[in-house]
């Protein structure tokens, strides 16, 4: 998993307020110290109030060591957080498509 990818899926999980805040806060210490300005608000039509976008920008690569070692401590102390879902069958047929008519 790239840094990128990294930073996008904590930072969704962080901000859906699901109850994972405070196992992920030195993970989100980490993204907002090396790339802060990682989220942007937007307009919602769907409900009031706004939504949570990431910011299109790479994470700087000198600050890849110490997400690493956040990310160490969280997944060390974190032993009862299940890992992210695989993908389900019509997500692989469906990425498979995509990959043919890309090509």
């Amino acid at each position: 998993m790239t840094a990128a990818q990294l930073v996008a899926a904590v930072t969704a999980e962080y901000y859906k307020g699901d109850g994972s805040r405070e196992m992920l806060r030195a993970v989100m210490d980490v993204i907002e110290r090396a790339h802060p300005g990682i989220v942007e608000l937007a307009s919602s039509d769907q409900r009031p109030g706004f939504t949570v976008r990431l910011a299109e920008r790479p994470f700087p690569k000198q600050w890849e060591p110490a997400l690493r070692e956040a990310v160490a401590t969280v997944s060390g102390t974190a032993s009862n957080v299940s890992p992210l879902p695989s993908p389900g069958f019509f997500t692989r047929v469906f990425r498979a498509i995509r990959k043919i008519f890309s090509a």
